[in-house]
C-alpha cells in the first residue's frame, strides 16, 4: 500500500510540473514578443508623438541631448483637469493674477487682412500668461515641463550660438512667417531660416502683459521659461 501511495503522489507531482508551462509574452505593436514599442497618439507604432490632457497630439524630437516638443501648446486645462479660463478683454487680461490663455483674434485691427481665421489655435497654439506657466498643476503634457532659461541656452549653444540658432529653428518659407502682412516689402523672404534642427518655430505673436493687445503674428516668436527672474 505504501508503494501504491508513493506512486500516486509522485505521478501527481510530475503531472503538475508538466502543466507549469510558461505563457508566451504579449506582442508589442511591432509584433515583437515582450517588446516595448507602443502606438503613439498619431497612430504610429514606435512613434514619439505625445498628447496633453485634452487629447491634443504633439510631435517631439531629439536635438542634441535634449528632447523637445516641436509644436506650440493648445491645451485648455491643467493636468489635474481644472479648466484654464479665456475670453478676457485687454483690461481684464493685464489685471489677472491667475492663469489664463488667449487665442490670437481671427480679425485683429493691427493686421491689414484677416489672420488665421478660426484656425489660429490649431496652427499657432494658445497664448498663455505667466500665471498659467508658473502654476504647479502644470500645462505641459504629463512628464514634461516648461524649459528653464538654461535649457534654452543649451539648445542655442548646440545649434551654434544665439546669432545663428534662430535660423536653424525657424520654419522655412513665408506661409506663416510674414504671411499675414501683404504690405510688407518683397524682401520679407525669411531668408535666414533653414529649420535644420527640425524645431519648426512659428511666429505666433504675443499678448502684451501690460496693455493686453495682440501683436507679432507672422513676425515674432516668443517662448516662456519657467525661471521666476528675468
Amino acid at each position: 500500500m505504501r508503494k501504491i501511495i508513493s506512486l500516486i503522489i509522485c505521478s501527481l507531482f510530475f503531472l503538475s510540473c508538466e502543466d507549469k508551462k510558461e505563457e508566451p509574452l504579449p506582442l508589442d505593436c511591432a509584433g515583437v514578443e515582450g517588446g516595448t514599442e507602443v502606438v503613439d497618439c498619431t497612430g504610429e507604432c514606435g512613434g514619439t508623438a505625445i498628447s496633453d490632457i485634452d487629447g491634443n497630439c504633439y510631435e517631439t524630437m531629439q536635438i542634441g541631448e535634449q528632447i523637445w516638443i516641436t509644436e506650440n501648446l493648445r491645451v485648455t486645462h491643467y493636468n489635474d483637469g481644472s479648466e484654464l479660463p479665456t475670453g478676457y478683454n485687454d483690461s481684464d487680461w493685464i489685471n489677472l493674477s491667475t492663469g489664463a490663455y488667449a487665442v490670437f483674434p481671427a480679425d485683429d485691427n493691427n493686421l491689414s487682412q484677416d489672420t488665421c481665421g478660426d484656425n489660429c489655435a490649431e496652427v499657432y497654439g494658445n497664448l498663455y500668461n505667466w500665471f498659467a506657466v508658473n502654476d504647479d498643476r502644470g500645462i505641459c503634457p504629463e512628464g514634461w515641463h516648461v524649459p528653464t532659461d538654461g535649457e534654452y541656452t543649451v539648445l542655442s549653444n548646440y545649434l551654434g550660438g544665439e546669432y545663428v540658432a534662430g535660423g536653424k529653428m525657424k520654419e522655412i518659407g513665408t506661409e506663416h512667417w510674414c504671411g499675414y502682412y501683404p504690405n510688407y516689402p518683397d524682401n520679407c523672404i525669411n531668408e535666414s531660416a533653414t529649420n535644420e534642427s527640425g524645431f519648426t518655430a512659428l511666429p505666433a505673436g504675443s499678448r502684451h502683459v501690460s496693455y493686453g493687445d495682440y501683436s507679432g503674428l507672422g513676425r515674432e516668436c516668443y517662448f516662456w521659461t519657467s525661471d521666476t527672474e528675468d
